[in-house]
């Protein structure tokens, strides 16, 4: 059963691995970009140990990198393992999707070959799903494919050791190790073609008579890179019109190379991105956008840019790589989905629900801050880091003249007052237990799918309808008033008493609701128990009633 602290952890380690990702595609060399993926399965996956073994021009794999040991480092890094012998590990053991496990059950019959290998100290494992000592994990890194499609030749292997937790990794673990190799592989072939195209470029730069051997060398990686490539003019009227582009990207984005030539990469972009595009359009400049295809979707790249430099003259072509990242992209919203989002009735869960309430609340309320302009006025000798003196919670905006904080205010008193603020409608289904006593937990979970699904029609774009936990949801909608927050309890409850079809049969459940208002000064902690507070009045307030579930 998860557990309400590993949201947070997966959403942290999700942050630190694509952080990992990113540096990968901006290593200076390929030696740098080796070390960083090593690294990267150290410091973000939680291995202690890893080490990344690139196949040579001869077929055999050389341990390149490692990460997690000094002394293991300096022992096997430069070492060699014949092909036969990485083909009989990937062959073998159990299949975790394109990842390879060897248990130390069938792992002995490997101590004996010539691949480098290491192990961590450690007691065999006591328990079901531990880490022995003895355990192998590979994850093979092949070169891209057409699009990010089917994979190509073996270009390496990472090899991991043990995860510091001690225990097998389990899905999310073992698709976040899957994805990694993936993105690795791109990383290590585009730090490969990179460095080709240097070296062609040193030698543009050196000779006339090397010139040719390096434009045809130039010419042989820009056509036939297995990611996007474009060259586009700089300066001038004509600046950023795109004026020759590979196969690999007409593929990418579906036009033929004469109808590219018509554009810039300001008439493909995305209209969200523009502003990305330009800050990006320099020597050096990267970002991820989306870029227009023929059929009108667009698909999410990775733009990187370089100058091609003329001797004489000179900067004078833009050089633009094109990676597609869509399968990245989608991969991440997955798992960040994921972790921020109820897996049965698919709302926000907790961990969501405080953070966008989070994001309202500063850590002083409105009148605060007016009485202190009342007495100081608005002068920097008074300033805090907020323009007030005060500090705010994180996502909140700060107060300092220039980007305000609209601070969050709530009635005052039982009558409505004509304030407008942030309820909060604490939602208790009344009944629910009995639902699942009888007829079991399918019928149970088939009411709450029903009941998030009239709740999030019944209300308004904006409002988040949020699961807190088992029968219990929050509703959060801002703008209302006392009356106008009474008003959408009542539809609610009316919408969620209506009968309910599960398993077969119809149900129905009651709702208490609790209203609570938001405020400055608060945390979120604390206006959702004033919520569930004022639940427990009402219910405690409400006539005794003979209710039958069913």
């Amino acid at each position: 059963m998860e557990t309400e602290s590993e949201p947070y952890v997966r959403l942290a380690s999700l942050r630190q691995l694509h952080q990992v990702m990113a540096d990968m595609n901006t290593a200076r060399s390929l030696a740098d970009t080796l070390q960083t993926v090593a690294d990267g399965v150290v410091n973000a996956l939680g291995y202690e140990m890893a080490g990344v073994n690139l196949v040579r021009p001869d077929g055999d794999l050389v341990v390149a990198a490692f990460s997690g040991n000094s002394a293991a480092e300096a022992l096997i890094t430069g070492r060699v393992g014949s092909r036969d012998a990485w083909d009989r590990r990937l062959g073998m053991g159990e299949r975790w999707g394109d990842l390879v496990f060897i248990p130390h059950t069938e792992g002995w019959v490997l101590d004996d070959d010539d691949v480098p290998q290491w192990f961590t100290d450690g007691p065999a494992p006591r328990f079901e799903g531990e880490w022995h000592p003895s355990d192998r994990l590979f994850a093979p890194m092949y070169t891209p494919g057409a699009q990010g499609g089917a994979c190509g030749e073996l270009l390496g292997v990472i090899s991991v050791d043990r995860p510091r937790n001690g225990r097998l990794p389990g899905a999310w673990g073992r698709e976040a190790l899957q994805m990694y190799a993936f993105q690795a592989a791109i990383a290590i072939s585009n730090a490969r073609l990179r460095s080709n195209m240097q070296r062609a470029l040193v030698r543009l730069e050196r000779e006339q008579q090397a010139l040719r051997a390096s434009e045809e060398s130039f010419r042989q990686a820009f056509e036939y890179a297995p990611s996007g490539m474009a060259i586009a003019e700089m300066g001038g009227e004509q600046h950023g019109r795109i004026l020759r582009t590979n196969d690999a990207l007409c593929r990418l984005l579906g036009r033929p190379a004469s109808a590219m030539r018509r554009y810039s990469f300001s008439d493909l972009v995305h209209p969200e991105d523009i502003g990305t595009l330009l800050r990006t359009s320099a020597e050096g400049g990267r970002a991820e956008l989306r870029l227009g295809r023929r059929d009108g979707s667009y698909v999410w790249v990775s733009l990187r840019n370089s100058v091609v430099a003329d001797a004489a003259d000179g900067p004078r072509f833009l050089l633009t790589h094109v990676e597609d990242i869509e399968e990245r992209k989608r991969r991440e919203l997955q798992l960040a989905h994921r972790a921020s989002h109820d897996s049965l009735t698919g709302l926000p869960n907790s961990a969501e629900l405080r953070s966008r309430l989070a994001a309202r609340l500063c850590r002083r309320p409105a009148h605060a801050l007016e009485s202190l302009d009342a007495a100081y006025g608005h002068h920097p000798a008074f300033d805090g880091p907020s323009g007030h003196g005060f500090d705010f919670a994180p996502g909140a905006e700060s107060y300092d003249g220039y980007d305000h904080h609209v601070h969050t205010v709530a009635p005052e008193g039982e009558q409505d007052d004509g304030t407008k603020g942030l309820a909060v409608l604490f939602c208790d289904l009344d009944g629910f237990k009995s639902i699942n006593d009888r007829f079991g937990h399918n019928a149970g979970d088939a009411v709450l799918i029903e009941v998030a699904r009239r709740l999030s029609q019944g209300v308004r774009d904006g409002d988040t309808v949020a699961r807190l936990g088992g029968d219990e949801f929050v509703i959060l909608a801002d703008g209302l008033g006392r009356a106008d927050a009474e008003d959408l309890a009542v539809r609610l409850r009316n919408e969620i008493i209506q009968p309910i079809r599960a398993e077969g049969r119809a149900v129905r459940v009651g709702a208490s609701f609790g209203i609570g208002w938001a405020h400055c000064g608060m945390t979120a902690d604390e206006v959702l128990k004033s919520a569930d507070e004022r639940m427990y009045v009402e219910k405690r307030s409400r006539p005794k009633q003979h209710r039958r579930a069913g």
